[in-house]
């Protein structure tokens, strides 16, 4: 069964910095998407309001937090994508040092 994750971050307040993130985001590595779809995430959209993002990630069963990061601590390109985006990113006001995209807690979900 196939779980969903909520998570936010913010650009740095810089019309120009923001439509630089979104040109990179028009067409991603291919090495990045590889690493997104090896660690059992299935799908991704990314929405952006002013500075603040939202992504939707819905992964499989392969899927964990942790799993991932290592696997992006030993991918050089995962590395590099990420030291570029940081130039466009700002964490959360209560995001720990070096955190970046944090997870949100659902608070409501309409039952159909």
């Amino acid at each position: 069964m196939n779980r969903r994750y909520c998570l936010a971050l913010d650009l740095k307040n810089d019309p120009q910095l923001i439509a630089d993130y979104k040109r990179y985001h028009e067409k991603i590595w291919p090495e990045i998407t590889e690493s997104i779809k090896a660690a059992g995430i299935e799908d991704m959209e990314i929405y952006l309001r002013g500075t603040r993002m939202f992504m939707v990630m819905e992964v499989n069963e392969r899927f964990s937090f942790e799993s991932k990061a290592i696997a992006d601590r030993e991918n050089l390109k995962v590395r590099a994508w990420e030291e570029l985006m940081w130039k466009f990113q700002s964490p959360l006001p209560d995001a720990k040092p070096g955190e970046k995209w944090l997870v949100m807690e659902q608070i409501f979900k309409l039952e159909t």
